[in-house]
């Protein structure tokens, strides 16, 4: 990408503050190349945040936006992120399909958020970018169609394209801690499913990098390469904070307590090979080791 190159982040919200901020660090010595950071946001309460941030809010229902309306900012040739979700129903991103339809002008970049739920259970083994998908859940068969609707799209107009499936993020302010001090009980270690997580500094690190080597485009699996159970992962986060350590329940005693959604979260295990990622972004990453990341979160 050119230096001033203007970024949109469909979806400004967690991740796309900071990894904004990101680019402003990085363009900080000399401002007069820094690319304009745009943040479409649903809300107006989160203007302040991506202003605070350096980000020039849009405020937009990605539901019911028209072409009209994104025209005042919207530049062709731009970088775009999209790490808006899909709708809460269905098995299609419909909200994905409409945005590239109403979109003014083409980007010269799609970098898009998918998720690693799209392999569905592997019952623990590894899996790599090479192994079919089976998504099993609603919400991982609508990110398979988002990465459908992105391929077809990005194909027709000529687009790079980076779809990075991400497993579950943690940093500051995503740490469990207020579940873990109401003592909510966890799984029991031996029906524990295999989970994979990032830090959000990391997969800030991945996605810049994804914008600025214009050799990077395909599907990557995102992972900090520990492929813990959800139990040890809940330990962990408790005695690094200083909080008792969870209860542990059976299967059978889970089923009765934990909601649908909690649930199908513990039908599927999976260890996410992510060395593909590491070899082709050629980065370090800052936590690889989870305990540490917990630490600084």
């Amino acid at each position: 990408m050119n230096t001033t190159t203007p970024i949109f982040i469909v979806g400004c919200g967690y991740l796309g503050r900071r990894l904004g901020m990101r680019f402003n660090h990085y363009f900080a010595s000399q401002p007069e190349t820094a690319p304009h950071l745009y943040g479409l946001v649903r809300s107006t309460r989160h203007v302040q945040d991506l202003q605070s941030a350096g980000i020039e809010p849009v405020v937009l229902d990605l539901d019911k936006f028209t072409r009209k309306q994104l025209l005042p900012v919207w530049s062709r040739n731009s970088v775009l992120f999209y790490f808006a979700p899909p709708p809460a129903e269905g098995e299609s991103d419909t909200r994905l399909h409409r945005f590239l339809t109403v979109l003014p002008e083409i980007p010269q970049c799609f970098i898009q958020i998918s998720t690693t739920g799209v392999y569905g259970d592997t019952g623990g083994a590894r899996v790599d970018e090479s192994c079919p998908v089976n998504p099993h859940t609603s919400r991982a068969k609508r990110r398979m169609d988002a990465e459908h609707i992105s391929r077809v799209w990005c194909t027709e107009n000529n687009v790079r394209r980076v779809v990075l499936r991400v497993p579950a993020i943690y940093g500051p302010d995503r740490l469990p801690l207020e579940r873990l001090r109401s003592g909510e009980p966890v799984i029991c270690q031996e029906h524990a499913p295999i989970i994979n997580r990032i830090h959000v500094d990391d997969l800030v690190d991945i996605c810049f990098t994804a914008a600025i080597n214009t050799q990077i485009s395909g599907i990557y699996n995102v992972s900090d390469g520990n492929s813990i159970t959800m139990t040890e992962y809940l330990r962990s986060v408790a005695r690094l904070a200083g909080i008792d350590e969870p209860r542990e329940i059976p299967l059978d005693e889970a089923q009765l307590s934990f909601s649908p959604e909690y649930l199908s979260y513990l039908t599927e295990s999976r260890r996410i090979d992510n060395s593909r990622l590491l070899r082709e972004f050629g980065l370090q990453l800052r936590y690889s080791n989870i305990e540490q990341g917990i630490l600084e979160s």
